[in-house]
């Protein structure tokens, strides 16, 4: 647990390059040595919902929820790695449940003063119809949020404008 005078940043990954360049800009442009990081990934098991019920179902039920385990074994094992590659204080954390509601009840457990987060760049009708999980972080969240967007994202509206990255904060 971090201790005195160390700040607590909450990184959501995904497994997606999005998240991946999150941390990446954060390296590059936020961290301090005092920085107790928390590389958080939250596991969705999503696949059971959408499977064909009928013969042979609990075998494939039970092969798809180990493929997911192994998934996330392995990321949790590469979120370590990165930890270690990048000399960070702090701990991986991986739970089980919708990421938009577990990167803020870990944020609030883990006494985090800053959630960063990358975002998927969707649309505006994908967004408003599938949600968006850093739209909801940003919304729900007791502490400051940092969504960064890639620079290269195109559905932002001001892509091309400028060369920076464009990043959301909410104070």
């Amino acid at each position: 647990m971090a201790t005195g005078n160390e700040s607590h940043v909450l990184i959501a990954m995904d497994e997606s390059p999005h998240s991946d360049y999150a941390f990446e800009w954060y390296l590059e442009n936020v961290h301090k040595p005092n920085t107790y990081v928390i590389l958080f990934h939250a596991v969705e098991y999503h696949m059971i919902a959408t499977m064909p019920m009928g013969v042979g179902s609990a075998e494939l039920i039970n092969q798809t929820i180990m493929e997911e385990k192994g998934r996330a074994e392995a990321y949790l094992k590469k979120l370590t790695t990165m930890m270690k590659e990048h000399h960070l204080h702090g701990k991986v954390k991986q739970t089980t449940g919708q990421p938009r509601s577990e990167i803020i009840r870990v944020a609030e457990e883990e006494k985090a003063d800053l959630i960063i987060c990358g975002t998927r760049g969707m649309g505006k009708v994908r967004r408003t119809l599938m949600g968006s999980v850093s739209d909801h972080v940003l919304h729900h969240s007791h502490v400051p949020v940092l969504i960064c967007r890639h620079k290269e994202d195109h559905h932002h509206p001001h892509v091309g404008h400028d060369k920076e990255p464009q990043t959301g904060i909410k104070m």
